[in-house]
Order: structure tokens, then sequence, then C-alpha cells
């Protein structure tokens, strides 16, 4: 797929790894984990959050970037690759078209969310947000027309401009130098605010919450399963993004170490949100029970905008936001590009062009629906992509061939453990996920 395309690469290891790590830092960290962290009480969440985000970081994260740098092609050219092995390319090259597609709808959903996280950065650096004050009536009155149908027109063209620059710029050029500004300053903000809310009278007992431990809520089977949903798609294993940012990976890079890596700062941010947020919701004397777009459009501004420096407070807040889902868009985007640049032949910037356009006209049709939207990609598409990937990786591909591709730059050879760990052990836990958010209703 890629043997006519003169493909970009990132420069060197921390800018893959921020890219990766930019990639996994999304809504997922911030107005879900610490809504699981509240309701599944603290640290009895974390405890199986923890052991699953071990689990998948040393096994389907470690696939997939191999599975990309090994035939330095997305979805579609290293299925072909997996499945040429044993003479069926083209089944491989059509099975790579899911995550693609998985990729792109799920970009076109996060799109509308942007749009909304770029009007209230905006407005909180205006000082309108603020002028809301804790008027419940008027904040949740903006976000509900916002969030409606051509409620956010505006906002999600200037998304889609922010992600076409930076994305025509190139992977080294564009995706990596974003990222190597935005991950370091985001972390920094994140870590200040925390700060600064740990000093409010009140935030003690969200602590306090946090590193409660519940013998018997770790005998729920429920909790499990959302623990691991959690760490699963906060993980970005989809068979799209971490394919198709291994693809940019040279191949003198350690990748069992830069999925460590991407693995424990996707859970330093996760947490850096638990401990601002669930502190912030004592502070304000509020339960935090509401996830999703409410909890950060809507609940965290009245808590916000009752805080001393809260108009402060709600810009760094909503920048880290931005900033967060900037670098997850970019990524989701990155998928459908690349097949345009390897299927078609065009050039960065016009397929770049032609995917933004689609992203954008989609965007701004489907805003009245993008909940539904969002759901049936995350419950359905993405869980399968990342079966597809860790089938093609462990399954199809011959033994030697994967472990090599694991082990080329890897300062120490993998353990032993890792095939028989990913093979059988990953592999059912990605349709254990598919089937359990089709059950459930989405786990992540």
């Amino acid at each position: 797929m890629s043997d006519n395309l003169n493909r970009d690469s990132f420069t060197g290891k921390w800018g893959f790894i921020l890219a990766c790590i930019g990639s996994a830092v999304g809504m997922g960290n911030i107005w879900r984990f610490p809504v699981l962290v509240s309701a599944w009480g603290g640290m009895t969440f974390l405890i199986p959050y923890f052991i699953f985000v071990i689990l998948i970081g040393s096994t389907g994260v470690i696939e997939e970037f191999a599975l990309g740098r090994m035939a330095a092609a997305g979805p579609m050219g290293a299925f072909a690759m997996a499945t040429g092995r044993r003479g069926k390319a083209s089944t491989g090259a059509v099975l790579g078209l899911i995550p693609i597609l998985g990729s792109l709808l799920l970009a076109i959903g996060y799109t509308c969310v942007m749009g909304w996280i770029v009007k209230y950065t905006w407005m909180s650096l205006d000082g309108s947000l603020y002028a809301m004050g804790q008027d419940m009536g008027v904040i949740g009155g903006t976000f509900e027309s916002t969030a409606s149908a051509f409620g956010a027109n505006f906002w999600i063209i200037l998304t889609m401009l922010i992600s076409f620059g930076i994305m025509c710029m190139g992977i080294a050029g564009g995706i990596e130098k974003a990222n190597k500004f935005m991950m370091p300053v985001l972390f920094v903000l994140f870590l200040g605010l925390g700060i600064y809310i740990a000093m409010q009278p009140g935030s003690a007992g969200g602590y306090k919450y946090i590193f409660t431990v519940n013998p018997e809520g770790l005998a729920d089977p429920k909790l499990w399963i959302f623990a691991f949903g959690q760490a699963f798609f906060s993980l970005s294993v989809a068979g799209s993004g971490s394919v198709i940012y291994g693809s940019y990976l040279p191949k003198n890079e350690d990748i069992p170490a830069s999925a460590k890596n991407v693995a424990f700062f996707d859970t330093m941010a996760a947490l850096l949100a638990a401990f601002v947020i669930i502190p912030a919701m004592a502070v304000g004397g509020a339960e935090l029970s509401e996830g999703g777009p409410g909890l950060m459009f809507i609940y965290l501004v009245n808590v916000i905008n009752g805080m001393t420096g809260g108009h402060i407070v709600g810009i760094i807040f909503y920048v880290c936001v931005l900033f967060a889902g900037i670098s997850s868009i970019v990524n989701l985007y990155e998928t459908p590009v690349a097949f345009m640049q390897e299927k078609f032949k065009l050039n960065r910037v016009m397929a770049t062009g032609v995917i933004h356009v689609i992203g954008c006209i989609v965007a701004i049709m489907i805003q009245a629906i993008v909940s539904d939207w969002m759901d049936f990609i995350s419950i359905y598409m993405c869980p399968l992509g990342a079966l597809l990937a860790g089938v093609m990786f462990f399954h199809v591909l011959p033994k030697e061939e994967a472990l090599s591709a694991v082990n080329m730059g890897a300062k120490t050879t993998i353990g032993d453990w890792f095939y028989p760990l990913g093979k059988y052990l990953y592999c059912a836990m990605a349709l254990i996920a598919l089937i359990a958010g089709a059950i459930l209703g989405g786990i992540g």
C-alpha cells in the first residue's frame, strides 16, 4: 500500500510518545473518568483500572504500534500485509476499511464536541462564561442552544480549520510539533489547577473520597467491566490511531518502552483530571453524579464560577480541555487522511482537505444526534477495530515476524509472556469490550 508513498515520520522518541499521549488523552479522561472514580468509590475503581491499563498497555498498545511500523501503512495496508502472508491480501485490505471508517466517523462526532469546546474556551477568555455566574438557567440554556441542531456551526468550522492547519504541515512539522507544545502545557496547567483546587476550603473531602477503598465493591463484576472499558478506550486501541502513528515510527525506536510511557502519562492525565474535578465539586458542595457533556459544560461551569478566581480557573480548565481535544482529533482524522494518500496517491494537503471538508459537512448535519452517533461508533466499531488488529497481529502473522516487529529497536527483548498474553487474553478482552458494550449500552 505504501510503496509509492513518500511517508513522513516522527523525528524522535518523545515526539512520537507525546503525539500518542495526545491521541489517548481526550474527553474520556476529563468527563468520564472522574465520574467513574466517584460513582464506584474512589480507589475501589482505581485498583481494577490500573490492572487493566497495565494489561492493555503491555499487549494491545504494543501490538498496534508494531503492526503499523511493520507495514509502514495504516490499517488497510497493515491488515493486507498480515493476510498476505497467507495469500489473502485482498481480504485484509477489505477488513482494514472497518477501523478506517470507524476512525472517520468517530472523528466527525468528535468534531461536534470540539466545536463546543472551542466555543467555551473562547467564552472563558472573553469573560462571558464567568459572567453567567451560578445561574443554572443561563448556564444550562447556553449549552442547550450550543449542542442543538446547527447550534455550533461557526465553531465546528473553526475547529476544522485548526485541525486542517496542523495536519497540512505533516507528521513531524505539524502533529509532532503541536503535541510537543500542547501536551507539556496541558500537564503543567492541570497540575497548577490541581494545586489551586487543593488550597480551597472543602477540597479535602474530595481527596478523602478518591483514596477510599471498599472491599465489598471489588466483588461487583460491573465494577471490573466498567474499569476495563475505561482503560480500553482511554488507551485508544481501536485498530486505527495507534496503528497509523506506529507506521510513522522509525525502525530504531523502542516500541515496548514507548507503549509504557503512553500508558503511564495517559493515566496521569486521567488522575490529574480526577484530582481537579472531584475536589472542585466538593468545594462547590455539588455531587459528582453526572458525566458526559453535562459535567463539563453545565455543572463545572457553575462550580468554577462560584470559586475565588473563577475566571482564571475557567480559562485554564478549558484551555486544557481544548489541547486534549485537538490532540485527539488530529489522530482520529490522520487514519482516513493516510488512507487517501495511500490508496489514491493524493498529496498531504489534498488528502487532508478532502477528509476535512467531508468531516465538516457531516458534523454540521449531525449535531442533533451526535450522542447516538458517538455511542454507536464507540460500542461497535472501535472494539471491532481493536479485535481485528489483535487477530491480524497475534493470529494471522507468523509468531516470529510478530515478535521481530516488537523487538526491533528495543533495548531489551520482550518477555515470553507477551505473545500468549496478547494472543489469548488481549484478543479475548477486545471481544468482551464489543459484547459487553452491546449488552450494557457502552462501557467506555
